[in-house]
């Protein structure tokens, strides 16, 4: 093997790892990992109910902010049961595309930072990562960077609503 092949070889190894640094570590996408998570059961329901499960197990990339049971449950009673309702079903979608922004923003991507982001539903949300942590509109993210093979979830404890 001569030095320029040697040398060739070891950049493109370089590059190969590199590139699986980059790489999401699971092949679960962001709906498995919301089902197998019992603190999205809420969340997993609301999107059956409006049909973006499919969606959101598409290629993306998508970033999701994604509000536990306890979020949910913080909204006025008897909201969630209304929005499940087949005749509110767009409104449960504008709502909940209001949670997906695309392509696939990691903490690192909102720290220091204050933006905003347009969403699958077409508003805008506002990310504010300059206070030591991150908000979105009025959400805190409380867990960040969930790796799923088609983005990243942000777990919120606030329910967004557009």
């Amino acid at each position: 093997m001569n030095r320029r092949t040697l040398i060739n070889a070891v950049a493109a190894l370089g590059f190969a790892g590199a590139l699986a640094a980059c790489a999401p570590m699971t092949e679960d996408d962001v709906v498995d990992i919301a089902s197998s998570n019992d603190d999205f059961s809420t969340l997993v329901a609301a999107l059956s109910a409006a049909d973006l499960v499919e969606t959101l197990q598409g290629p993306g990339p998508f970033t999701v902010f994604a509000p536990t049971n306890d979020a949910f449950a913080a909204l006025p009673e008897g909201t969630v049961e209304s929005l499940l309702l087949p005749e509110n079903r767009d409104q449960l979608v504008a709502i909940l595309t209001y949670h997906v922004v695309p392509g696939a923003g990691t903490a690192e991507t909102f720290l220091g930072e204050r933006a905003s982001y347009g969403t699958v539903n077409g508003a805008a949300v506002h990310v504010d990562g300059t206070g030591g942590g991150v908000t979105v509109e009025n959400a805190t993210v409380v867990t960040a960077d969930i790796m799923a093979s088609n983005g990243v979830i942000h777990v919120i404890d606030t329910v967004l609503l557009p």
